[in-house]
């Protein structure tokens, strides 16, 4: 049995830091555009009366422009780089910023569901409806646990809401290939709960002297 099972991406991630870097390059873009014609207009056409603006405030705005585009190279970058991993007894969840183990131990089952049913869009309203809409159709994988592994507060610094259906211990994970996934981790976590049960003896003068003991009742 392999040790661990291939990465999946995590789609909800890529598909909300899509939107992000999306919005950020059209910021930045816009506040370059904004900072240089404040103030070249003015120097290229002076027959015209252009607001003239202080140079602090036009460095301070185009500071923030550029500011935006190195966010935006960053989201574009690591957009792809969240994913869930199986291995022998635990399951790894994996983003640019948190790197979580989940021990098999906290399990109680898996399920499947589509995620319209886990967030209805009768729910959202405005650009929230909007953002759900491309998803409805996609079908999740949730994990339902004892507890989770850090304080739910916690884990929502660094995971969108779609990754909480409810208020309970309940993990949604919406990745290309859910059948594999869930193939793989039930095949590691089956063995790993087989690792746990305690072997039987297999000394042959204990299973003798059991066998005498037997026989002479």
């Amino acid at each position: 049995m392999p040790k661990s099972g291939h990465r999946h991406r995590l789609v909800i991630y890529t598909y909300m830091l899509n939107r992000w870097w999306r919005a950020t390059l059209a910021l930045g873009l816009s506040l370059l555009i904004l900072a240089s014609g404040l103030g070249g207009l003015p120097v290229l056409l002076p027959q015209y009366p252009f607001l003239w603006v202080d140079d602090w405030k036009l460095w301070l705005v185009g500071g923030a422009g550029g500011f935006g585009i190195l966010i935006t190279i960053f989201l574009a970058a690591v957009r792809k780089s969240a994913y869930v991993q199986p291995f022998e007894n635990h399951l790894r969840l994996a983003t640019p910023f948190l790197r979580l183990n989940i021990s098999y131990r906290r399990f109680r089952r898996t399920y499947t569901d589509e995620f319209q049913c886990l967030f209805p869009l009768k729910k959202a309203h405005g650009w929230k409806r909007e953002m759900l809409e491309p998803l409805t159709g996609r079908t999740v994988l949730v994990i339902e646990m004892t507890s989770f592994p850090v304080p739910r507060w916690a884990l929502r610094l660094f995971l969108s809401p779609l990754f909480f259906p409810d208020r309970m211990p309940h993990l949604a994970l919406l990745v290309s290939d859910w059948i594999s996934l869930s193939t793989e981790m039930d095949s590691l976590r089956g063995g790993y709960q087989e690792s746990l049960r305690p072997a039987p003896d297999q000394n042959p003068a204990s299973s003798l002297l059991a066998s005498l003991k037997d026989s002479s009742k």
